[in-house]
Parts: C-alpha cells; structure tokens; sequence
C-alpha cells in the first residue's frame, strides 16, 4: 500500500548508497537539504523561463516551399521525426520566441528535424546559426546541409579553424550584411566580430560540451532568438517528465527504418577472431574501431595489429593528442585514408561514421554497462549489419559484476534498448546536461528515481500546484482483497516491485486497461485476483478523488461512508434505481446528514470490487454534473 515511497537506488556505476540508522536524523536532513537545492535551481529555471515567455518575437509563417524541401527528403519519417518537426513548428509559428530541446541518439535523425526548423526560418527572410562543439561535426553538418539544400537558393557559409583568412572575412561580410543564410561554424561562431543581419534561429549541437564563457555568450544571443538545443544523451521516461515542466522537450527515440541491431560477442581475447573480424569488415570496403584503452601503450598494439593484418591501413587516437592532430586524424578516417582507427574512449560520443560497421574492444570487463552500450552505439549507423567484440584477457578472472554486464549488454541487441539497459548513468548523465553539471553530484545522494520525484514535485510547487509530500503520504487501504504476485506468474522480486508499482498507479479505467495489457504482454494472461488488486486501486483512488475515507468490511457486507458534502450533490431517486441495476444487493442507510451505501458479499465472494468501482463511478457521474 505504500509502494510509492519505496525507490529503486540508481546512482553512477560503483557509487554505494549511504545507509541510515532508523533513529537518526541524517536522513531527513540529506532529503532537507537536497530539496533546498532543487528549490533554487528549479526557482532560477522557471523564472528564465518566465522572463523568455514574457518575450514577444517575430511569428514566422508556413508557406509552399517547405512541402518541396519535405518530398526532397530520401527516408519516410520516423513517428517521434514527425512529431519533434510538429511541435518545433508549432514554437515557430508563435510570437514567443522558441527554446527547445531535442533529445535523441546520434543517427537517429535529429538532423533532418533541425532542418525543417531552418528552412521554414530561411522563408520568412531570417539568418541561420549551428553551433558545434568540434571542428569536425561543423564541417560533417556543413556538408549535409549543402547537400540537403541544393534544390534551394541558400547561401551556406562555415567558420572554424580550417577557415582561410579571405573566406573569413567574406563570411563576416556576408553574416553583416544578410547574404550569407546559414552559417555552421564552432565556438568561432560566439566572438564578437560576428554580426547578424537578422538572426532568426540559433541551433546548439551538444550545448554540455561547450565552456562557461561560450554558454554566457550562447545566452546573450539567446535572448530574442529562436532556439533549439540538440542533444545526443537519451533521456529515459522519468527523466522526461520531471523535465518537461522546465524546458520545451521533444524525444526521439525510434530508429530510423533499415537499421538492424548490431549483433554483439562476448568473447576471450583472440587474434584469429579479430583478424578474421578485420578482412570481413575490409571485404566490403568498410572500416574498423579498435578500442585499447591504454595510452601508454597504444603504439606497440599499433605494431601488433600491423603485423596481424599488414594489408589494413592503421592510425591511431587518443585524448592526449593535440586538438589540431587529434582531428585531422579524424577527419583522414572519415575520409577513408584507414581502414582501422585504434582509439580510447574518446569515440564515446560525437560523429557519425556510418562506414565504421565493427568494432573490437579490448578489455570490455573494465568498462560500465551503459559505456560498453554507448560505445557500441558507434556502429550499426547504416543499412549494413555491424558486428561488436567484447573481448577480455586470457588469464582474466572475471568477477559476478563485470559478467552480469557482458551478459546484459550481448542480451539488450535490440535497436533503443540502451533506454532500459543503460538507463543508469545516461540518465545522470541527462540530469547534469539538461539541469546543469552540479545536478549530477546530488543525485548519487538519494538515487536518481527519488530525486526525480523531489524535482517534479518542486516544479508543480512553484507552478501553484497541490502536491502531496511524500513524507504525507498515508496508507490509503480501504479494502480487504488480495495482493499477492504469484511466484509463479512473476518469480523475479524485482519486477514483482515494478508490477506493484504499476498497479499503483492506476487511476483511471483506461489506465487500468493499459497495465493489464503491458502485463499480459509481458507475462501472459493475469489471474482473476490479480484483476482484483488493479480493481482495487482503482477503487481507493475514486474513493480518494469523492473524499470517501471510511469504508466498513467483514465476511457479510461492505459498507461505505458518503459525506454529508457529497450527499448534497446527488440525485438520490436516480441513484437507487441505476445502483439495483449494478446489483440488486445494494441498499441505503441514512444517518443524519450522511448516508451509508450497503453491499451484502456473501454471496459475491470476491467479485464484489466490480460492484463497488461502478457504483463509485456513478456517484463521480453525479456530482461531476
């Protein structure tokens, strides 16, 4: 009955929750104190917020054009696509000036979504900005717009270090002057010798990666601009809704169609498995990552590899390399000059190689789950079917931990499965992007579901909305019927807590058929006294919604308080008629200016729950009119 104040602690990987004693204080002080913060930050949110929404910007206006620009689209649109573009054109459309985030996995096609926002900005006379936190993204998204925009008459320009003097200068004339449309570049894009005509939209590829000065300068333009932020961090369920009450949020998380699940090996370290992985991938002119996480020793494994597969062309990367030297060996094998790139971590995030379709990664027990899945992620970004080795040492004892995360990372192949498997550090990961970097150290203090909770009820609190604490939260209880999760319908106690917690939050008859559904999708058909238990939910929270606290029970009847306040709202003549009609073993009692409403069960065995949710919705019907 208290399932909602029961959370589940996920917190980054290793981190060990602190455990209370029951008499001390040091819990609710924790929970204080981490309130207090949200409050602040929440606070400082909304009111930004508030001040944008006070703003009035121009409206811009559908017209023809961008139905061509649409049909010159290669892929059918994936359904969140289609949505993103709806709900980014619906802010275009409105004199507030836009600020929203688009969240979604690289290659799942965010690109296309912040196109349609560009050409519909470009159609009522206004300038283009992206913004990039790499030399190389600006210059990949430069060239997918030249080639997205050809049909159009668009003048594109890009400003980053690989920008010549003369085109420099021709670009700032061009930006003052309004001839240039849009303009990709990377933080050059901030400094002050760049001047718009007529800025309309400001496009902000992973604005986390950008430093404190650039993210001042980012507000600056922001203030009477259309803006959309993109991000490539997945933001699971929980972290949406909280989130929504911040910013305008838009989530794609479909693949796009003709992508298949890259298949994964968990496997002992084995140079005849990678060589023959190598020539496979090779055969149809296709390229490798490497993953070797040791910096130090990265040039000899270059020498291994070389004699292992002399025909291959190999370079390698890694954090300590100089920017400059770091990129152009990116940009030489996104330009196919190698067919293997021996790298770090460093290809965590970032560009999409849609060429790189197999991936080696040595040492795979060091890394975390949703690492091992964000760097699997690097691959499979095309219509080819991409291959993931997991390796680990020869002489390597693994430990219970380090299988359970192989086994789980070969067992989630599915495309978008990272939002249930990986949830755990992508979604502190999301907190800290989306609410600022000091949110991802609050969150291992309490676990990431309850803090989710504290941030959404503090939301609705400055909003002026009634929230219950969950300090508040009572045992809601009325009836006797049975809870229990058969061991052998669900053995697992963990899910038997998810189930629990679904049922929990039935409140309607819709979603109590939503969970019977997911339920008998996952499980199989439920038993009629698990049906019973959602009935009851549903029930206590009607009886919630009508003020009805008091509910009598025994083995021969149930009887029901109605308050004399609820009394005065219904049509009594018309109640008895409807309630024999529900079940002819309903009666009535008046006493004073209240009135008991009377069920036999002993002949109704269990099934009398039925009756009484009816009967309560009638009396909801009632006084609703």
């Amino acid at each position: 009955e208290k399932i909602d104040t029961i959370f589940k602690y996920i917190a980054k990987d290793g981190t060990m929750p602190k455990i209370n004693k029951l008499n001390s204080i040091s819990w609710p002080k924790t929970k204080m104190s981490l309130k207090k913060k949200i409050h602040d930050i929440s606070k400082e949110l909304l009111e930004l917020y508030a001040k944008r929404s006070a703003l009035k910007g121009p409206v811009f206006k559908y017209s023809e054009m961008e139905d061509s620009f649409a049909s010159d689209f290669e892929y059918t649109l994936t359904a969140d696509q289609k949505k993103s573009i709806d709900d980014i054109l619906s802010d275009l459309s409105s004199e507030v000036p836009m600020d929203r985030l688009l969240c979604g996995d690289v290659g799942f096609g965010k690109t296309e979504v912040a196109f349609r926002a560009m050409i519909r900005t470009l159609l009522n006379s206004r300038q283009v900005a992206y913004l990039c936190p790499t030399t190389i993204l600006s210059n990949q998204q430069y060239i997918n717009a030249i080639n997205r925009f050809k049909n159009f008459p668009v003048n594109i320009a890009i400003l980053n270090r690989f920008t010549t003097s003369k085109q420099l200068e021709n670009t700032l004339n061009g930006l003052k002057s309004g001839t240039i449309d849009i303009v990709f570049g990377t933080h050059r894009l901030l400094s002050k010798d760049v001047v718009f005509k007529n800025l309309g939209l400001l496009i902000v590829d992973e604005e986390q990666r950008f430093g404190v000065s650039h993210k001042e300068r980012i507000k600056e333009l922001k203030n009477d601009v259309n803006v959309l932020t993109l991000s490539a961090t997945p933001i699971p369920r929980t972290l949406k809704m909280a989130l929504s009450g911040l910013r305008d949020l838009s989530i794609i998380d479909t693949p796009p169609v003709n992508r298949y699940p890259v298949q994964t090996y968990v496997l002992e370290e084995s140079d005849v498995v990678i060589k023959d992985a190598i020539y496979k991938e090779m055969s149809r002119n296709g390229q490798v990552f490497v993953l070797y996480n040791r910096v130090e020793s990265i040039e000899s494994k270059l020498h291994q590899l070389k004699t292992l597969v002399p025909e291959a062309r190999i370079c390698y990367a890694h954090g300590q390399m100089s920017k400059t030297e770091l990129e152009n060996v990116i940009q030489d094998f996104i330009d196919y000059k190698y067919d293997i790139l021996l790298c770090t971590t460093i290809i965590e995030t970032g560009i999409d190689m849609p060429n790189v379709n197999t991936l080696i990664i040595y040492d795979a027990n060091n890394y975390g789950l949703s690492q091992l899945y964000q760097l699997r992620g690097r691959v499979g970004r095309s219509n080819r079917v991409a291959y993931a080795y997991l390796m680990y040492s020869k002489n390597k004892m693994l430990n219970d931990i380090a299988i359970k995360r192989l086994d789980a990372i070969k067992e989630f192949t599915e495309l978008g499965s990272g939002y249930r498997i990986a949830m755990r550090d992508l979604a502190l990961r999301g907190a800290g992007d989306i609410l600022g970097d000091e949110q991802s150290g609050f969150v291992s203090e309490v676990g990431l579901d309850l803090y989710m909770k504290l941030v959404d009820a503090e939301i609705k609190h400055l909003k002026g909305e009634e929230v219950e604490d969950i300090e508040d939260i009572k045992d809601t209880s009325l009836i006797d019927v049975s809870t229990h999760i058969d061991d052998n319908y669900v053995s697992d106690e963990s899910i038997k807590i998810e189930i629990h917690q679904k049922i929990n939050e039935i409140d309607s008859i819709d979603k109590l058929n939503e969970v019977k559904t997911e339920l008998e999708d996952r499980f199989g058909k439920i038993s009629e006294d698990l049906q019973i238990y959602m009935y009851e939910e549903y029930f206590e929270k009607l009886a919630n919604k009508l003020g009805i606290d008091k509910v009598s029970q025994n083995n021969m009847f149930v009887e029901i308080s109605l308050s004399s306040s609820l009394v005065e709202n219904i049509k009594f003549d018309k109640l008895f008629i409807e309630a024999y009609e529900i079940c002819s073993k309903f009666s009535f009692k008046t006493i004073g200016k209240s009135v008991i409403l009377h069920l036999n069960i002993n002949k109704l065995d269990k099934h009398f729950i039925y009756y009484l949710v009816d009967m309560l919705n009638l009396i909801k019907e009632e006084v609703e009119k």
